[in-house]
């Protein structure tokens, strides 16, 4: 059984300084993808792939608030886990970002990540309201522009500031929702791309009818864990 491999993108970090100047954390990880299974990790999984259950795969992100840095680096640590769905989701922005020729991956690339993968249920909250994989490629050309057509996207892809900070905000709302326990999901990663009201993904999803009533039915689902097709 084939695994394929894709890369995640270097994340600008902010430095321990007090100048909070931005470094670069290089996260150098295979990436192989199954029918059932999506494993992440710097070196060979210690036991088969072939035995991983895709409900049990979790992950931290990388962020930018070091109190969630070191929260990731305990044991076991509940809060700061997500979901199969948003590891993937994370992973196809850098993928679109690159299709579409851009040095970075921001807010609209994390959106159309999370559309790409299909099977989640932010992704089938914005289909059940008109808003698609093609309609979002469309709106970020027409807000972002095309890129030169010579112009190669670099090996490594950094997140924008903003898609940092949606990153970050994902893990709030799932703090809101459900507390402590669980995963954040790619409805918690909407809701953190929402958030950011000038940037490239909330203006692409206003555009296309998403609203504040919208996000508002969308914290519910988060709440109650079932997505409402209206």
């Amino acid at each position: 059984m084939a695994a394929g491999l894709l890369s995640i993108p270097q994340i600008p970090m902010p430095a321990s300084t007090p100048s909070n100047r931005p470094t670069r954390l290089s996260v150098s990880v295979s990436v192989s993808v199954l029918p059932n299974a999506f494993f992440i990790s710097p070196m060979r999984p210690p036991f088969p792939l072939s035995s991983l259950r895709s409900s049990a795969l979790v992950f931290a992100l990388p962020t930018a608030k070091p109190e969630m840095a070191a929260a990731e680096k305990m044991p076991n640590c509940e809060w700061c886990r997500w979901s199969l769905s948003a590891i993937k989701s994370f992973a196809l922005a850098e993928v679109e970002a690159r299709r579409l020729k851009y040095p970075t991956a921001g807010t609209e690339a994390l959106l159309m990540g999370i559309l790409v993968e299909g099977t989640n249920d932010a992704s089938r909250f914005l289909h059940a309201n008109g808003i698609t994989l093609f309609k979002v490629r469309e709106e970020t050309v027409k807000l972002l522009g095309k890129s030169d057509l010579f112009f190669v996207s670099p090996e490594e892809i950094p997140l924008t500031e903003s898609a940092q900070r949606a990153l970050d905000k994902a893990i709030d709302e799932k703090l809101k929702s459900v507390g402590e326990e669980g995963e954040t999901t790619t409805i918690h990663m909407l809701l953190g791309i929402w958030s950011e009201k000038e940037e490239p993904g909330y203006k692409i999803l206003a555009s296309l009818g998403f609203n504040d009533h919208k996000a508002s039915e969308l914290a519910k689902v988060a709440n109650s864990g079932t997505v409402t097709m209206t």
